[in-house]
């Protein structure tokens, strides 16, 4: 969907063929839904990262998943602003995005009572994991954006 979506303005047969493709499979699968309560109500959150996915801006893709009660409940696949340098950087932009999101959703659920010890975000990059817990400077790494350095504040809240 992601993929077919950019091409809103201008498509091809292509796009209209994996279209149908779509809402096919769509009605195939309409009688799937959410169940809650089958897991531990904890909110768990996944990132990851493609490099340079979009061959057009060669700009990455960012995603994350988030469950509660072992149902998703929050899915996120977009482009990134920016054309990142390393995978290093287009795995922290990804991992700050999620990070974002689950404080929303820390605070959301909260609102309505329910509280958790610990909230975890996965991610499987162990440098973007290290330059986010090292707030120290990096030559390599001056030139991301202050706004993707926020994750760095929040991990020292032990938020």
């Amino acid at each position: 969907m992601g993929v077919v979506s950019r091409f809103l303005t201008n498509p091809s047969k292509q796009h209209w063929q994996a279209v149908k493709w779509i809402l096919r499979y769509l009605k195939g699968t309409s009688h799937y839904c959410l169940c809650f309560g089958q897991d531990e109500t904890t909110l768990e959150g996944f990132t990851d990262a493609d490099m340079a996915g979009d061959m057009d801006t060669r700009k990455s893709t960012t995603g994350y998943l988030y469950t509660f009660a072992g149902a998703t409940v929050s899915r996120v696949s977009r482009l990134q602003r920016i054309v990142a340098f390393s995978t290093t950087e287009v795995e922290y932009i990804a991992a700050t995005e999620a990070c974002k999101e689950m404080l929303w959703m820390q605070r959301f659920l909260r609102e309505i009572g329910i509280k958790q010890d610990k909230y975890v975000l996965y991610c499987d990059s162990q440098s973007a994991i290290h330059l986010a817990k090292n707030p120290a400077f990096h030559s390599k790494t001056k030139h991301i954006d202050l706004r993707y350095h926020w994750i760095r504040c929040v991990l020292e809240e032990k938020q």
